[in-house]
């Protein structure tokens, strides 16, 4: 798709308007901006002049769990709904540096899922094919972007949030480690695992972006003095691990795709290592059937517990089913995970990053109709660990499958890597 920035903040302001009418999705966002308003901060910027403002005019989309001033808060749910006084600390970053947000955009309910189709606002149409699920949780943040209506967008990402979707649907989706984006301003899901992330076209603007955002909040209690996200070029040949058994869940397409990519890594520059990935896999398992779930309804538990009818059918089904867990279960995971840990961090140590396929398997609309709680976790097979585990993350295009989809590789490494993973990313992306 075009981008939408033009020479000036009025004109991208204009044109984002123009494409958000050309689209013509009522679920793609929750709530806009009026045109007087955007097109009041845009004539503002351009008086203000450029100077200093590394995101001059650029338009960006904000995931409905993360605060703007002015616009309510809903996290797809009518009934949680607030309206902030303040932007979210990474939102006044992005506004600070030229940027102009255009509205909030829908999400699976309480940022629970990795489909997009758990919403009350509906279901965003996917930027590639109509009959394919956008993805979540982060489903608008990502369609609004791949289907050109703002240059970039924020998600959130906890289990793959904000790297499925990008995938799904053919943009850049960077994970940042935890901690180095401000979560001040953002609902949680799971406060201990949660991270805005950054959607885009291109690495180079998620990147851009990224560095934007970063900063240590001392309101948060999370926040880190990391290392800064700034694209990093190395053409030193490297060491990539791959899984040495994958799961694509019967997807031919996306199979033979991943390993036409693998290919295009050697060819340029990178030395493919084949691990075991079945402890980062147990990993992944901790996330939906221990005691993190938890966090979701500590999250929700007042809405949770006085209207559950507030609530989407599957992600009250989720939710709900923390209640019976107990503090003995908590602990039993946290020492399983600090084996697992233990037992992955020498594999993810041995090679310079990761590379894994983002999506295993693209399903359609009517594949989750079927079954709604199987797929969204086979979705989860190559996303589910990262958080848990500490690690950074950027999705990016490398090939194309055979139906003509992009195939999206997510380049995975310890905390505090950004930089060189975004470096990667564009080293190996399309």
């Amino acid at each position: 798709m075009p981008a939408v920035s033009a020479p000036s903040p009025v004109a991208a302001i204009e044109a984002a308007f123009a494409r958000l009418a050309e689209w013509d999705d009522p679920a793609c966002f929750i709530s806009l901006r009026s045109r007087e308003d955007a097109l009041a901060r845009a004539r503002a910027l351009e008086a203000e002049g450029s100077l200093g403002r590394p995101l001059y005019g650029l338009v960006f989309a904000v995931k409905d769990n993360i605060d703007v001033a002015g616009l309510s808060t809903t996290a797809a749910c009518p009934e949680f709904s607030y309206r902030p006084h303040r932007s979210a600390f990474v939102v006044e970053r992005l506004e600070a540096a030229g940027a102009i947000a255009l509205g909030k955009t829908n999400l699976d309910q309480f940022a629970t899922g990795l489909v997009g189709v758990r919403s009350p606002y509906g279901i965003p149409r996917n930027a590639l094919r109509a009959d394919l699920i956008p993805g979540g949780s982060s489903s608008g943040s990502a369609t609004s972007v791949g289907a050109g209506i703002v240059d970039f967008s924020l998600g959130t990402d906890t289990a793959g949030s904000g790297r499925i979707p990008a995938a799904l649907n053919g943009i850049v989706g960077l994970k940042p480690s935890l901690g180095l984006f401000s979560a001040t301003g953002m609902v949680p899901a799971c406060r201990t695992l949660d991270t805005i992330s950054v959607f885009a076209r291109s690495v180079e603007l998620a990147s851009r972006v990224a560095t934007v955002a970063a900063g240590y909040d001392a309101a948060d209690a999370y926040s880190c003095e990391l290392a800064s996200p700034a694209l990093s070029v190395s053409s030193s040949r490297l060491r990539i691990g791959v899984p040495a058994v994958r799961y694509f869940f019967g997807d031919a397409a996306a199979e033979a795709a991943f390993a036409a990519d693998l290919k295009t890594l050697e060819a340029r520059g990178a030395d493919l290592v084949e691990l075991d990935f079945e402890p980062l896999h147990a990993v992944a398992r901790l996330l939906y059937e221990g005691p993190w779930v938890a966090e979701r309804y500590a999250a929700t538990k007042p809405l949770i517990e006085e209207r559950p009818e507030a609530f989407h059918p599957t992600t009250l089904k989720i939710i709900a089913g923390a209640k019976g867990l107990t503090a003995v279960a908590a602990f039993e995971a946290m020492y399983k995970l600090a084996d697992l840990k233990r037992r992955t961090c020498a594999m993810i140590e041995s090679v310079d990053a990761l590379a894994v396929p983002t999506l295993p398997r693209a399903y359609t609309l009517a594949d989750l109709a079927a079954e709604p709680v199987v797929y969204n976790s086979n979705l989860g097979t190559y996303t589910n660990f990262v958080n848990l585990l500490d690690l950074a993350a950027i999705t990016t295009p490398v090939g194309q499958r055979s139906d003509g989809l992009p195939s999206s590789v997510t380049f995975i490494a310890p905390a505090g890597s950004d930089g060189r993973l975004a470096g990667y990313a564009a080293r190996f992306g399309a």
